[in-house]
């Protein structure tokens, strides 16, 4: 039963978030691939949010220019969660259904694949409009430069960097989608995920819908741009040539995909399950209430 505050208790959210996750299993194929597709744009579009924030910041101190990026960064997040898109770092919450045996784990997996795939055509979606508009020579080529070195930075990391800063990644995007559970109210909601996205943006944690976004716009600017704008940042595509679909694919969105899916279906989803709704813990709570009962009688 619900309060009668305008707010969810903990154990009010889980039940919540229950409902979230068992809702998932129950659209079409069709469905989630266009939620995806919308999500992995929304994504993709507050990646060129940040790309334009944080160009020409070489002046303010390193903390407030990762900061200004993260929040710009939440307006991916907010506008998964009040549109309803569909997001594979979130989606991965589905595994509280496979918890309470309402799907099985082939059902759970093709879930996330379906979500996974429409994430990326959205991404690549937005990669053409973003090439075909020339972002890229914004501010005399600086954006592009800006998007070139953070695309080939986060090929730079090891397997296990890449892995862990996966894991904590997810692990805020899914508290932060944990938040919404406790309100009802759009605004409320909204301003709930902005700070846990800032910190895993500004701290330079990995997500695999952004980097797929992120990482091939680094390679079509190193691929595509013309020589104008080369000459125009005083530098050549040699520079990043690592810049490639092979290195992105092994040295990073396997990686962050795995650890996007240990952070949030692990660390949150079943670490509040096991918490609140796993039987054995609903068995714990009865037998405590009838403990209870017994002294006061």
């Amino acid at each position: 039963m619900a309060n009668n505050t305008d707010y969810l208790t903990p154990a009010e959210m889980m039940v919540e978030a229950e409902h979230y996750a068992n809702s998932k299993t129950k659209k079409s194929t069709g469905t989630i691939l266009g939620l995806g597709i919308m999500a992995g744009l929304f994504i993709g579009l507050a990646f060129v949010f940040y790309i334009t924030v944080t160009t020409g910041s070489a002046d303010i101190p390193w903390g407030l220019a990762k900061l200004a990026g993260g929040i710009a960064f939440s307006l991916g997040l907010i506008l998964v969660v009040i549109c309803g898109g569909e997001l594979f770092t979130s989606s991965v919450l589905t595994i509280l259904a496979r918890a309470n045996r309402q799907v099985n784990t082939s059902q759970m997996l093709t879930i996330w694949g379906k979500v996974y795939v429409g994430n990326f055509l959205g991404a690549m979606l937005l990669l053409v409009l973003v090439m075909a508009a020339g972002l890229y020579g914004s501010a005399h080529g600086q954006w592009g430069l800006n998007a070139l070195n953070i695309a080939q930075h986060k090929l730079h990391h090891t397997f296990i960097q890449a892995f862990a800063l996966g894991i904590l990644c997810n692990l805020l995007v899914c508290l932060a989608v944990w938040l919404t559970f406790s309100s009802k109210n759009a605004a409320t909601k909204a301003m709930m995920t902005i700070l846990p996205v800032a910190l895993f943006v500004s701290s330079g944690f990995e997500h695999c819908v952004a980097n797929m976004f992120m990482v091939p716009l680094g390679i079509a600017i190193q691929t595509f741009a013309p020589d104008s704008f080369w000459h125009a940042i005083g530098t050549d595509a040699s520079q990043y040539a690592d810049l490639t679909v092979s290195h992105f694919v092994f040295a990073n969105l396997i990686p962050v995909t795995l650890g996007n899916i240990v952070g949030g279906a692990f660390l949150v989803g079943l670490g509040n399950w096991l918490v609140f709704s796993c039987p054995s813990q609903k068995k714990s709570v009865s037998t405590n209430q009838i403990d209870a009962l017994k002294n006061d009688a």
